[in-house]
């Protein structure tokens, strides 16, 4: 379910029952002049939409307007950038209100600037702002000095359970290494188009590649939905075994 749609009884429902929250997080940026500018972020809430079909999730509100950073091309062609401190202080403002809330089992979902899982700036924005937001809770409802209390004393045998605080909000690629070295990852090319078209594909126009020299979109002729369907099974694959 999406949580703009949802009404009260069923968001505490969710709370209660541990149902995952997810939040899409993506970009506006120039994809070359074959992929709609919202390819990261599509690829985000398409995945989520068909894991939806096997699994209870809340969906919540996809967050558009991320750090792209100008690497790829400027806002000439239609990138839109947002800095890295004032974005980490608005995910903070979100993530704060929802653990304030009473979620306890939280996603953040990510497709762009993630080769390989490095941690690059909009990873890092959001795992940020989530650690500082967890300390700030603890610390405010605990009191300071909660860790060093004997009542928590067994607090890091405790951490792989659903319900240590290390838990409530985590960072997750769309694809994982693991499924990045099984398929190919690229930049509106070959791999990232054959996933959208399986997920959008009236979001890929491959005759409009004509002309264009630029050398990260040329293998996207060799894009299939054929591909994007296997890309897409294997990202359902490991996101099922993630997000819990």
């Amino acid at each position: 379910m999406k949580l703009g749609y949802c009404f009260p009884r069923e968001i505490e429902d969710a709370k209660k029952r541990r149902i995952p929250l997810v939040i899409p997080a993506g970009t506006v940026e120039y994809h070359g002049p074959h992929c709609a500018y919202g390819c990261d972020t599509l690829i985000v809430e398409g995945l989520l939409e068909r894991l939806s079909r096997s699994r209870p999730l809340v969906i919540a509100p996809c967050l558009w307007y991320g750090p792209s950073s100008y690497a790829v091309a400027g806002p000439e062609k239609g990138t839109i950038d947002v800095e890295y401190d004032r974005f980490e202080a608005h995910v903070s403002d979100i993530l704060k209100s929802l653990i304030d809330g009473g979620w306890r089992n939280i996603y953040v979902l990510i497709h762009h600037q993630y080769e390989e899982e490095n941690l690059l700036p909009m990873t890092l924005c959001f795992r940020k702002a989530a650690m500082k937001i967890v300390f700030e809770h603890l610390e405010r409802t605990m009191g300071r000095g909660w860790w060093g209390e004997n009542r928590n004393k067994d607090f890091y045998e405790n951490l792989q359970r659903n319900d240590s605080p290390w838990n409530w909000i985590k960072v997750l690629p769309a694809m994982s290494r693991e499924v990045q070295q099984a398929t190919g990852y690229d930049h509106a090319g070959k791999y990232e188009c054959s996933l959208l078209r399986a997920l959008f594909p009236e979001t890929v126009d491959l005759s409009r590649l004509a002309g264009d020299d630029s050398w990260f979109i040329q293998s996207a002729a060799e894009s299939s939905i054929e591909l994007g369907e296997r890309m897409v099974e294997l990202c359902l694959k490991d996101l099922s075994e993630r997000i819990r």
